[in-house]
């Protein structure tokens, strides 16, 4: 019955359209995740195609825009800003799932806590004792120059010694298929919620064969959510909420959807007030204390009094009541320096110099534009690179060298001349392609992988994460406001 209820096609209608295959999919020499040199199927995916290829092209498409519709119905939209207008858009969905197996996941798992314990160290040490920077092996006029360092935590111990609580670490594959990290998100990292949404679509568009693939599951993440946010209290049964810049963000539906899901309220500046010495929220029955703001606004946004004075989304006074302990923020602010896309080229240097380890996830290759001889390589190769700056996201402020234009590559050098710091450049990497649903047939499509690590008692890497997948034809960009979309991501047992 569920199949039926999805297709929406009688038999007779699917009787009469071919079954849907896999056998002249092409990987056009990229490393691809499902096949094996364009026709050996990778294990993982075994039972995924056998029953795909038991479907009609007609069932697949079907399928697809079921899914979509349900998208739309349940409100899953995202804001695209073009020219100070906002379009709101369903996050784009492709039915045919990426699927990571379980050895692979355990190298990736230890990666991730590995690199998200040294990174919470590092912000520890640079907001107090400065030992690494003392040292040399981060310089310190990178750290002192970054839009994200914020002299005003200086002296600041978050609670339980914790920073990072909630991180979005993107990861890709070369050619040669191994995962590298492309850049971390330590601040407000977004998607998580296309996550958890995609699995629910895939539950009702393959439900046959998501139970019999042994898939980890991915929607226990509001309660770990949650858990992660109690614990991070000073008192028993604490007071948790989701503090949102309001409807016209673009994570907004996420913002809500997760208060929902974890059942706490979700606020704005205008619902709190500093009273007292205490962060307290206007209810019904009065003000009432708050122990834990899981906040999604920037740094400089959550405090007029203590950064940004012309914030209209911020809470006057909640930066002293942090520093004395009596609220606590998730993520800590201050946080963003270490996603400073400048700062990521030394985090090699910060797991070896913490952990005293290698990292077990590398890195890409990256030029630093601050550093004279890199700077002239990437003025000399800016045709064959990919050149970002320092902290930007969504895709914004980045070259892709080989398909841009001439007077773009121009623009970009001058850009770099005048300010070096707020540049890098990394090598054109061909991403991995996984398959996609175009019409009736299967064509590969660039993907990158977000996992989410929760920080708490102890770190927690949930299995899976959002799979971001560029739509456009030939596209190496996945973010969703430059036409990408999602995949869910089956971690297997």
């Amino acid at each position: 019955m569920q199949s039926q209820s999805i297709n929406g096609m009688s038999q007779s209608q699917s009787q009469r359209s071919p079954n849907f295959t896999f056998t002249d999919y092409r990987t056009d020499d990229f490393f691809d995740e499902m096949f094996i040199d364009g026709t050996q199927v990778r294990s993982g995916y075994a039972p995924f195609r056998q029953r795909v290829e038991q479907l009609t092209c007609t069932d697949m498409i079907s399928r697809q825009h079921a899914a979509e519709r349900s998208l739309m119905s349940m409100g899953i939209t995202f804001n695209v800003y073009s020219e100070g207008e906002g379009t709101e858009r369903i996050m784009p969905i492709d039915i045919i799932p990426r699927v990571i197996e379980s050895a692979e996941w355990d190298r990736l798992e230890a990666g991730l806590v590995q690199r998200i314990k040294a990174l919470n160290m590092f912000l520890e040490d640079v907001y107090n004792d400065q030992q690494i920077l003392n040292d040399g092996v981060v310089p310190r006029d990178l750290i002192e120059s970054s839009k994200s360092f914020l002299p005003g935590c200086m002296g600041v111990h978050p609670p339980k010694g914790i920073w990072c609580h909630i991180t979005g670490t993107d990861l890709i594959r070369g050619d040669d298929g191994q995962f590298m990290v492309l850049e971390d998100n330590l601040r407000c990292p977004s998607g998580v919620s296309y996550m958890l949404e995609n699995r629910e679509l895939t539950k009702q568009t393959f439900p046959e064969v998501l139970a019999k693939t042994g898939v980890r599951p991915v929607s226990d993440y509001p309660t770990r959510l949650l858990q992660m946010l109690q614990f991070i209290a000073d008192r028993p049964n604490p007071t948790v909420v989701v503090l949102t810049p309001g409807i016209y963000n673009s994570a907004y539906f996420e913002h809500s959807y997760l208060a929902q899901q974890m059942g706490v309220e979700l606020v704005e500046a205008r619902d709190l007030v500093v009273s007292g010495g205490y962060v307290k929220m206007r209810t019904t029955k009065g003000f009432q204390i708050v122990d834990v703001i899981y906040r999604r606004i920037d740094d400089t946004f959550l405090d007029p009094q203590a950064f940004n004075p012309d914030s209209m989304i911020g809470v006057p006074g909640i930066f002293d009541v942090y520093k004395k302990g009596r609220v606590a923020l998730a993520n800590a602010p201050g946080t963003g320096v270490a996603d400073d896309k400048v700062i990521y080229a030394y985090v090699p240097r910060i797991i070896q110099y913490y952990l005293n380890e290698e990292p077990i996830i590398p890195n890409v290759k990256t030029y630093i534009c601050r550093e004279e001889e890199d700077c002239q390589y990437v003025l000399d190769n800016i045709e064959q690179l990919v050149v970002k700056e320092a902290n930007e996201a969504g895709g914004y402020g980045m070259l892709i060298g080989p398909k841009a234009e001439k007077e773009e590559h121009e623009l970009f050098r001058q850009k770099i001349r005048e300010n070096p710091r707020n540049y890098i450049a990394q090598p054109t990497i061909s991403l991995s392609r996984v398959p996609c649903l175009v019409g009736d047939r299967a064509e590969g499509r660039h993907v990158d992988l977000r996992p989410y690590i929760l920080y708490g008692d102890g770190v927690n890497v949930i299995p899976g994460g959002l799979t971001r997948v560029a739509l456009r034809k030939g596209s190496l960009v996945v973010n969703s406001s430059q036409g990408g979309g999602g995949k869910d991501t089956w971690v297997l047992y």
